[in-house]
């Protein structure tokens, strides 16, 4: 920033306070105006003092505090999670909605974004708040306000607080859900109604773990969440969290619905098709019955971006809540699409896999029931049953008919009006959400869980839930702000905005040049992914 005198048409000067960006111009605060000089003289003098308190740096921090004091560490504050995660936490909604906790808000919202910039345990909150806000904040009080957080009406407000946000971000229209189920351990062996034993995705063996669906849009923004047993099969799941997004939501236009193999059943299928829900599944195609194995193996697939279509009309059998048995006929295409890293990936998978079974055939005469279950590959296996003497062996067709589906990979879907191309366009995209828990599980931290009652266990993922809309939010201002830094990056700069403890307050020090674009990308120069103009001060 500088200081200009601007020359008027009645023979005055005005001073200003100028900044400049990007070759443009910018007046930020008009002084006064005269025409005396000794007056414009002490104008200029008070421009350059409002410059210091618009942009103060370290030695002009040290002259403004009292009395002479010499600053130290004790006076100096980190203010970046606030001022930029603050803003969007405030912009989402969230603050209004937690004004029924009026002691608790602040609560919340350190809780939120501490996870941002410095995840850990919730105790780990104490020490956030003792070392960078030189706060005290006694233990008891966080896991009392962690008791009685989680209430489903306040979860339902904080997901359609998010939900509308998104809403607004995708011009109020969603056409395409993604839906997808991941496990999150615990670091306790004991089990309860919530916390199950079940299969992991993560190899935690004997760990008790709850499952949590999300939903998000095809960008990876959150639209919903449920959380579920440990030892609930993820693919139960989907008719559930549908039914309880369309109660919450009343969607007027049902979105498609965009899961991965998982959710391949005949019972999802079933429920898709009788609540007219269009959908988009991945198909397990080295798993499909000889005969359409046979259909798909006869087309020609030689290069990247092959794709070939099958017309498939069927009648499933499926069981209703009630378990009771019931059938329904279905038309489906199935898409397929090559790729050739793909066919590189599929065959060295099967040669990894192989070389353990032959391995393990090698070292032991029998193989047992938990044996097989060791790899998806053991279908390679044929039981030879000679004199009693039960043993394996690799079976070589099987392995060579298995190769012909290399590379290839299907999607069913039961809309006959989005071309092919779109239809795995869409399912790819599925990235997004798998990149959403890849998020959540890392830079959140969001696993392991160290909570004990399930109270603390669903207000940890509510926490989690309000922290990934933020980061999702924030990713989105700096990507259409066009900021030319890595985004893992702004983190940093954010972590080192700091201010400085003064008798008003704390008063931020100057931002550098980075610090400044990520500060102008949240504060309203972008919004929705449009330029606007700003007015009024920084």
């Amino acid at each position: 920033m500088f200081v200009r005198k601007k020359k008027n048409v009645s023979g005055s000067i005005s001073v200003q306070i100028i900044s400049k960006k990007n070759s443009k111009y910018k007046v930020i605060e008009t002084i006064g105006c005269s025409a005396n000089s000794n007056e414009i003289e002490q104008l200029c003098k008070k421009a350059q003092l409002r410059i210091k308190e618009l942009t103060p740096n370290l030695f002009d921090a040290m002259a403004y505090m009292s009395n002479n004091k010499k600053l130290s560490n004790k006076d100096i504050r980190v203010i970046g999670d606030e001022l930029i995660f603050g803003k969007i936490f405030k912009d989402i909604g969230c603050t209004s909605i937690l004004k029924k906790y009026p002691n608790n808000n602040e609560l919340f919202k350190n809780l939120v974004l501490s996870r941002l910039l410095y995840p850990g345990s919730k105790l780990y909150l104490i020490d956030y708040l003792h070392i960078y806000k030189k706060r005290t904040i006694d233990k008891n009080k966080i896991y009392r306000f962690l008791d009685k957080i989680y209430q489903d009406n306040l979860k339902l407000k904080i997901e359609k607080c998010i939900f509308s946000h998104t809403q607004k971000i995708m011009d109020n229209v969603t056409t395409v859900t993604f839906y997808d189920v991941t496990t999150l351990y615990f670091e306790s062996e004991s089990e309860d109604d919530l916390r199950r034993i079940g299969f992991s995705k993560e190899g935690k063996l004997a760990r008790p773990q709850i499952q949590l669906g999300l939903f998000t849009t095809l960008q990876g923004y959150p639209l919903s969440y449920e959380v579920y047993e440990g030892n609930k099969y993820e693919g139960h799941t989907l008719r559930d969290i549908l039914q309880k997004f369309q109660t919450k939501f009343q969607l007027i236009t049902k979105p498609i619905v965009v899961a991965d193999r998982g959710m391949l059943t005949n019972e999802n299928i079933a429920y898709l098709e009788n609540n007219d829900y269009k959908y988009i599944l991945a198909a397990r195609i080295k798993n499909v019955d000889a005969n359409f194995k046979k259909q798909i193996t006869n087309l020609t697939f030689l290069d990247d971006g092959v794709i070939h279509t099958l017309e498939i009309e069927k009648e499933i059998v499926y069981k209703d809540t009630n378990n009771q048995k019931h059938s329904i006929r279905v038309k489906q295409r199935l898409i397929l699409t090559y790729s050739k890293a793909r066919a590189k990936k599929d065959k060295y998978n099967r040669k990894k896999a192989l070389q353990r079974l032959k391995s393990k055939i090698e070292k032991s005469a029998n193989l047992t029931k938990n044996d097989l279950r060791m790899s998806g590959y053991a279908k390679f296996l044929k039981l030879d049953n000679e004199k009693c003497n039960i043993s394996f062996n690799l079976d070589d067709q099987k392995v060579h008919e298995d190769a012909k589906l290399d590379g290839i990979k299907g999607f069913y879907t039961n809309d006959f009006i989005l071309n092919s191309n779109d239809i795995i366009g869409h399912y790819q995209n599925q990235y997004d959400v798998e990149r959403a828990f890849r998020i959540s599980k890392t830079d959140l931290k969001i696993r392991p869980i160290y909570h004990r009652l399930e109270t603390r266990i669903k207000a940890h993922i509510l926490i989690s839930f309000v922290s990934y809309a933020i980061y999702k939010e924030f990713e989105r201002k700096i990507k259409a702000s066009g900021l030319n830094v890595k985004f893992k990056l702004t983190f940093d700069y954010i972590k080192t905005m700091y201010g400085y403890k003064t008798f008003s307050g704390v008063q931020p020090l100057e931002l550098d040049d980075i610090q400044k674009q990520i500060y102008d990308a949240v504060y309203g120069l972008w919004k929705f992914g449009c330029p606007m103009r700003k007015s009024g001060k920084n």
